[in-house]
């Protein structure tokens, strides 16, 4: 092997710095019009909204560090894997012809980064908002307030054919109660509701807000169903507390009729606000105050057991309520005061409600939303294909 002089091999170093540098520019031509390329359909399409989009998934971002090693690995990391063969000097090849392979050698390398990128941005889950439809509506702000106090488990007859469907099945020494009916006819007038926002407080010795006025009937027709007794404490009826509740979640609401109407069975007997404090709070709101008593305030029937042949047995139990608080509370917030004995008469009641009541016009609107992903994932699959045609086909290797 013959020692190359030293004005030969800075003649070999400045065309070989030559042709990194020649390499260097080309490779960030072939960045520049990739990206270029690969950016090309998901911002025509989406361009405004992937620019605001929300990222549902944004840890997948940081698959992007991953990027600049990929890109080295296909490119000018890719001539450290080729095989060489050692010869005494390399001067004829330096100065023979250059294909047109060589100009496209680190095409594929961009393609895999550039896919790599649109394929992490896809796994990020970019969502955008669309823009909400709305529409005008009538309705009413309407809060339901449901007893779930012991007493509740009295024994309610009567209970109206298309009412069957919401009350759940059990065994057969079972019996309808109370809540049974309350439930099935509260869920029937949700069911019924195309407009009217609706809210739930439940109570028992304390009020809780099951959910505040809302036009997701399905959620509201899911909570309900749920409701048992002893969910909450039932040893006490704090009427008091649930209406200043309800009123709490009517303080911000813009229609014009609201109303709270409250379902019991018993008396005031526990809370921190008085029935009638309460009621001032509705006059404070604009409110009216309807209430529903369950059962005639004496004496009810609740099941205590099953006999040897599996037949229910009962007991009569004194579950005192207090009609003339309730008509006091509902004649003070310009309401009506009802009474039901049984599930038909509550079901009517609750109907009499609503159509004492104005419906106010309101503008509703529902937003929806939009994956973003697939118009990233859609260029990135075809840069990995043409990646891989590239490589097949025009930029074969052997071995």
């Amino acid at each position: 092997m013959t020692n190359a002089t030293p004005s030969a091999r800075r003649k070999q170093d400045a065309v070989g710095t030559r042709r990194s540098l020649r390499r260097a520019l080309l490779l960030f031509c072939w960045l520049v019009l990739v990206s270029a390329a690969a950016a090309a359909y998901p911002v025509l399409v989406r361009g405004h909204a992937l620019s605001s989009a929300r990222w549902e998934a944004p840890l997948m971002l940081l698959g992007l560090l991953l990027v600049p090693l990929v890109l080295y690995r296909g490119t000018l990391g890719e001539d450290a894997r080729v095989p060489r063969l050692r010869l005494g000097t390399l001067q004829p090849l330096m100065t023979g012809p250059l294909g047109w392979r060589v100009w496209i050698r680190d095409l594929p390398g961009v393609l895999r980064a550039t896919a790599l990128v649109l394929f992490v941005l896809a796994m990020a889950q970019p969502v955008d908002t669309l823009r909400p439809q709305t529409a005008d509506e009538e309705g009413i702000d309407v809060v339901l307030v449901l007893d779930l106090s012991g007493s509740m488990q009295a024994v309610m007859e009567n209970l109206p054919p298309d009412l069957s469907r919401y009350v759940q099945r059990r065994e057969s020494a079972n019996v309808l109660t109370r809540l049974d009916a309350a439930k099935a006819v509260i869920r029937d007038f949700i069911a019924r509701r195309e407009s009217d926002r609706i809210g739930i407080v439940v109570f028992g010795s304390e009020a809780y807000v099951l959910s505040p006025p809302t036009l997701d009937y399905h959620l509201l027709d899911a909570l309900v169903s749920s409701m048992r007794l002893k969910l909450i404490d039932g040893s006490a009826t704090a009427i008091g507390d649930a209406i200043g509740v309800a009123v709490a979640r009517l303080r911000h609401s813009t229609a014009r009729s609201k109303a709270v109407v409250l379902f019991t069975d018993g008396d005031n007997n526990a809370g921190r606000i008085s029935p009638e404090y309460a009621a001032h709070l509705c006059n404070v709101v604009h409110a009216r105050l309807f209430t529903i008593q369950i059962g005639d305030g004496e004496t009810a029937k609740v099941q205590t057991g099953v006999d040897l042949f599996g037949q229910p047995t009962f007991g009569m139990y004194p579950f005192p309520a207090n009609p003339k608080l309730l008509k006091q509370l509902a004649s003070k917030a310009g309401g009506e005061a009802y009474v039901a004995t049984d599930a038909r008469a509550l079901q009517a009641s609750l109907h009499d409600v609503l159509d004492r009541l104005e419906r106010t016009k309101f503008e509703a609107s529902a937003a929806s939303y939009e994956e973003l992903f697939v118009f990233l994932l859609l260029p990135g699959v075809l840069l990995l294909a043409l990646d891989a045609l590239i490589r097949s086909l025009l930029l074969r290797r052997f071995p």
